[in-house]
């Protein structure tokens, strides 16, 4: 049995005491660390499970106990096997029982190691022995290492006061002649892992621990440091906040007694009376914000009624109340702006003008709602933009495409949690003047939800008779949009509700013909492209040739989206090629256009021709097409008619009516009257994966029919539109611009049309007609006499 002299620490008093360690001694396991020799400190076990252990050593008369670590095993899960063979015996003082816990000071004592186990349930029952730490022969080392020991420990002492009184009494009580108990004291202040700490434990030659605990002490001493900088830190950013904050309100204070300051309140009233100077503010609209800025005067500045208060203030006061700009109602100038910002569109801008002139008699423009309807990439956008420059209004665009809700046309109520005024208001507000030019951009797109129609929404706003008194849900004052010119943009007006469509003005923009995209190409977007990149003019050359097959074989859309898209790829690769050759300049001609742009996307057509095959024209969001129609007699086994080409249902009711009516007037055109009686008919319309739908195929599939009866096929180019009836009415149809475009692009210069749109063709600019000769047809009796002779 082992014995040995130490010296306890125990309120305060350094005893002197010789101990005894008994050979057989109960065991309690520890979770968080491993307790050290060295140590001194208060234990908490549970009660229900250790209180009998604790009972068994309290009659002990040495007090003893082996605490060992077991690391993260739980209560339930603990059995014998989990126990270190190393641990530390302990003096247990000052039991003391509350609740579910036993509380005590343990005093440790020597390490143990277990060579027997007595009991292996609880209680736990062990024979340990005592095993010397043997120490170093190398005493100078020894004493080296414990002197750098203890300087980390006082190197700690000032950073982290956390170990207070009790270390520096701790190093009263050890010296460097006493290696071992200080380095598990210096260990057990570590806060390594349990593990760790455990390896330390049942390392016995005190050499070799402290080679282990040093470093641990040093990364502790790293730590502390860093993390006493941090506090450092945030300590001084604090007090410089505290110090700028109380100088702050010393300030004010200051100010307040001299009458020279005001607070924050004051402020924001100042702020919102000096933006209404020079305004004119309706009398219902002044009594308002009046009754809002007394409120304002009363309310707490932090109190959330207030922000929401200040925030209504904020949007009703940059409302501008009688400020207009002035209209430059000059047609002059009108003409130059358009003139320079678009090549065609010559009854577009004639349309402009004459909405110009007539403001200027009437002294302003306001109250139209003018409707930009055309192909995409035509410059609808572009075109309001034009217009706003020619006024030397003010311009705000916004696209309702998609929209849903209804409070982004009339605002959130005021109640809500984040509440905006809608977006009119958000507008006025920007441009800051009461009659700018709005565009609503793809109004035939706004969609419907639960939130409510937003195009219900704009009937108000889109009314010259209603939005005089344009109510927004937030403001909740009248607002007059009567000076505002609105600006609408849409592919196709069939989508536009019709009570919107009527408020509005329509203005259509078909698409280009090749030589207008020529004038487009040549005058804004090569230049445009060139400048966006920064490349010199000289640098690429495009000759005309080129360019015409840029839009003849790549890019034959209405618009010219596509065509800028083409240029663009030719910038990028010459830009390619200057740079990776010594070139100072590429030439880009129709020889060596396709290593620029791979192979043509459309090649130069071959009009259909044969017995039943005709040329239709038909109309598309897109702009006009060439539509041709094929029919063929399959066999004479049955009578009947098949159609194909992914008609829609109006479109397959035309060529019934047309089939209808030929079975019944063959023997008017020349063809053997009962040619259809056992003939099986198939009509077809080419390209039979993109849909087709309207009656104006009626005249070509009629006049497919006879062709086919008749055998004879059409000698010439000739394209022809038209609802035909039962009785051989033909019947006017929409869209004789871009068909008559579709017609010139695909090289027909022979068009028959409807009697009853002569009108929409004189309407057309010259360019269009010029070269084309054009048939009216009133019956089919005309279209047959045209095409048949």
């Amino acid at each position: 049995m082992d014995s040995q002299e130490e010296r306890h620490e125990h309120s305060g008093a350094v005893i002197p005491t010789r101990e005894y360690l008994p050979e057989r001694i109960y065991l309690l396991p520890i979770h968080n660390r491993p307790f050290f020799p060295a140590q001194v400190q208060p234990l908490v076990i549970q009660r229900q499970r250790w209180e009998e252990t604790m009972q068994r050593v309290s009659d002990t008369p040495h007090h003893t106990v082996g605490v060992a670590y077991v690391g993260d095993v739980g209560a339930n899960e603990l059995d014998h096997e989990h126990f270190p063979e190393i641990g530390t015996a302990v003096k247990v003082h000052k039991v003391q029982g509350e609740d579910q816990q036993i509380q005590f000071i343990a005093q440790g004592m020597r390490r143990f190691r277990i060579v027997r186990w007595l009991s292996k349930k609880p209680p736990y029952l062990v024979e340990v022995a005592y095993p010397k730490e043997p120490v170093d022969e190398e005493a100078d080392e020894a004493r080296a290492y414990a002197m750098a020991l203890i300087n980390g420990i006082k190197e700690l002492l000032p950073i982290n006061p956390l170990y207070g009184e009790e270390l520096k009494h701790y190093l009263n009580r050890f010296s460097p002649h006493e290696p071992g108990p200080l380095t598990d004291f210096a260990a057990a202040i570590t806060s390594a892992k349990g593990k760790e700490l455990q390896g330390i434990l049942e390392t016995l030659p005190v050499m070799a621990r402290m080679h282990k605990v040093l470093p641990l002490l040093r990364k502790e001493i790293e730590v502390a440091q860093l993390q006493s900088e941090i506090s450092e830190q945030v300590n001084a950013q604090m007090q410089e906040r505290q110090r700028e904050f109380f100088l702050r309100e010393q300030l004010k204070i200051i100010q307040k007694e001299l009458g020279i300051s005001k607070d924050d309140r004051e402020n924001d009233v100042d702020t919102f009376r000096a933006r209404l100077e020079g305004r004119v503010v309706p009398e219902r609209v002044m009594q308002r914000i009046d009754d809002e800025l007394d409120k304002l005067a009363v309310l707490e500045t932090g109190s959330p009624e207030y922000g929401t208060t200040r925030n209504y203030l904020d949007w009703l006061t940059s409302m501008p109340w009688g400020v207009t700009s002035e209209d430059q109602l000059d047609l002059a100038h009108a003409r130059k702006v358009l003139d320079r910002d678009h090549n065609g569109l010559g009854d577009v801008k004639e349309r402009i003008i004459e909405f110009l002139a007539e403001g200027t008699f009437k002294g302003d423009v306001g109250g139209s709602i003018v409707l930009l309807v055309g192909p995409p990439g035509v410059g609808k956008t572009s075109v309001g933009r034009s217009i706003a420059e020619a006024l030397g209004r003010k311009f705000y665009r916004f696209s309702v495409g998609g929209m849903r809700d209804e409070a982004e046309i009339k605002g959130h109520r005021r109640t809500y949690i984040g509440a905006m005024p809608g977006k009119l208001v958000q507008a006025l507000k920007e441009v800051d003047v009461e009659n700018p030019v709005i565009m609503l951009d793809e109004i035939d797109k706004m969609g419907q939800s639960f939130q409510g129609d937003p195009a219900s929404a704009l009937l108000e706003v889109l009314d010259p008779e209603q939005n005089s008194d344009f109510l927004d849900h937030y403001l909740d004052v009248r607002l007059d949009l009567s000076k505002v010119l609105f600006v609408c943009t849409a592919n196709q007006p069939d989508t536009i509700p019709g009570a919107l469509f009527d408020r509005m003005e329509q203005i259509r923009l078909s698409g280009y013909i090749a030589e207008e995209k020529m004038a487009i190409a040549k005058d804004h977007l090569w230049p445009k492209l060139l400048k966006r990149d920064n490349i010199p003019k000289k640098c690429i050359n495009l000759t005309d040739a080129a360019l015409r097959q840029v839009i003849e074989g790549y890019a034959r859309e209405a618009g010219v989206r596509q065509l800028e898209k083409q240029l663009h790829r030719i910038v990028r690769k010459a830009a390619v090629k200057l740079l990776e050759s010594e070139q100072k300049s590429i030439k880009v001609s129709v020889n060596n256009l396709e290593d620029y742009l791979g192979a043509p996307l459309f090649r130069k057509e071959k009009a259909l021709k044969g017995v039943g095959v005709v040329t239709g024209l038909a109309w598309t969001s897109m702009g006009g097409a060439t539509l041709p129609i094929e029919a063929t007699k399959v066999h004479a086994l049955t009578r009947g008619l098949k159609l194909t080409g992914k008609l829609g249902d109006v479109m397959q009711e035309s060529a019934n009516i047309a089939y209808s009516y030929t079975l019944g007037h063959l023997a008017e055109y020349g063809a053997d009257a009962d040619f259809f009686n056992e003939a099986f008919i198939h009509l077809h319309v080419p390209e039979g994966a993109t849909p087709k739908d309207g009656p104006s195929a009626g005249v070509t599939m009629t006049t497919a029919l006879i062709s086919l009866a008749r055998h004879q096929a059409i000698d010439r180019p000739l394209a022809m539109t038209g609802e035909v009836t039962l009785t051989g009415q033909v019947l006017p149809v929409g869209g004789i611009r871009e068909k008559v475009i579709a017609a010139r692009r695909s090289d027909i210069f022979e068009v028959i049309l409807p009697e009853a749109n002569r009108r929409d063709y004189e309407e057309l600019p010259d360019y269009l007609k010029e070269g084309v000769t054009v048939h009216f047809a009133q019956h089919y009796k005309d279209v047959a006499r045209i095409v048949f002779k």
